[in-house]
């Protein structure tokens, strides 16, 4: 079974020369090419799979990450239109902040004024005591290492989500966006409404846990790992009606991003599946030895999911290019 992950998806943004997403357009060439060569897998089927243990199921299933409003607006009228299911895996800080989250306040500064100038920006407002996790060398090596990014971008980006100190990095994103972005604006067209989850359940989708605040769980203590977890999933139990079938997907999905504990934690929740950025066909061993560590392919994997940037036309390029339209952040 191939289970395939994405990000934004829409129309070509205003005003964000740099933004990296799926265009709708290519979006919808990707369903048609994924149901004409591999088929899609049944919800039944899965759930069968997942509860019985029965057969895994041939074909792909498609997870949708982060809560965006276009998997309402543009994602949702596309599935039923083509009698598809599909997995949504929804943080829930921003509803009580009234803020994006560390990682989409980055995509945001990046696609509107691009990676040199931001990171110029950055390097002006930190200093090397908030650089905590700079010297991980898994953090280093392995972060971005599928995205074709420029290196002021790539540089940036590591820095926010990996190497600097919590604290520090909401500060420094706090004086970012005041200066660059209008974050009002942005967080009212970026996040499906709370109201929206249950109607996400109410038409035959699986909503699943993706934390409170979108961190890397292998920096967390225990007790921190736990309350992201917890909260996420009382939340989301309240907004749904009930979730039913408890998933989890792993921000930033990578196997130095979380740890034993997030998996211990996990179980103990009552979560039965969890979805990691490894990026191959979940097999049925995986399914019976190892359902939370379950792998995902990412859209760019496959034909007409390479990510558009600003104005791009769709369809220009039907092959790979391993930039993930910002797969696991």
């Amino acid at each position: 079974m191939k289970i395939l992950y994405y990000h934004y998806v829409r129309p070509a943004p205003a005003d964000m020369p740099h933004f990296r997403y799926l265009h709708l357009e290519d979006f919808l060439a990707q369903l048609d090419f994924l149901g004409e060569e591999h088929g899609f897998v049944k919800r039944a089927d899965f759930l069968e799979a997942v509860r019985e243990g029965t057969d895994l199921p041939r074909g792909v299933a498609l997870t949708f990450d982060d809560g965006l409003r276009d998997h309402v607006d543009y994602v949702l009228p596309e599935l039923e239109r083509r009698g598809l299911w599909a997995m949504f895996f929804i943080p829930n800080g921003m509803y009580k902040s009234g803020e994006l989250l560390a990682p989409h306040r980055a995509h945001h500064l990046l696609g509107a004024n691009g990676g040199v100038d931001m990171l110029a920006a950055l390097q002006g407002r930190i200093a090397p005591d908030m650089l905590v996790n700079e010297h991980r060398e898994e953090f280093r090596i392995n972060t971005y290492a599928d995205q074709d990014n420029d290196s002021a971008t790539t540089e940036f980006k590591r820095i926010l989500n990996y190497f600097i100190a919590p604290d520090a990095r909401k500060a420094v994103l706090d004086s970012l966006m005041a200066d660059y972005c209008d974050e009002t604006a942005l967080f009212e067209a970026l996040y499906m409404t709370p109201q929206e989850i249950r109607l996400l359940v109410e038409k035959g989708m699986i909503v699943g846990s993706h934390s409170v605040s979108h961190p890397i769980f292998s920096t967390l203590s225990p007790k921190a790992q736990e309350w992201e977890i917890t909260e996420s999933f009382d939340f989301l139990e309240e907004a749904s009606g009930g979730l039913g079938l408890r998933t989890f997907c792993y921000p930033y999905g990578h196997s130095h991003t979380y740890d034993a504990d997030t998996v211990r934690l996990l179980e103990q929740s009552g979560c039965r599946l969890a979805f990691t950025a490894e990026h191959r066909d979940v097999t049925a061993d995986d399914m019976a030895c190892a359902p939370l560590e379950l792998p995902r392919h990412d859209c760019n994997a496959f034909a007409y999911g390479r990510a558009s940037y600003g104005t791009r036309r769709p369809g220009e390029d039907k092959g790979e290019n391993h930039v993930a339209s910002e797969g696991a952040a």
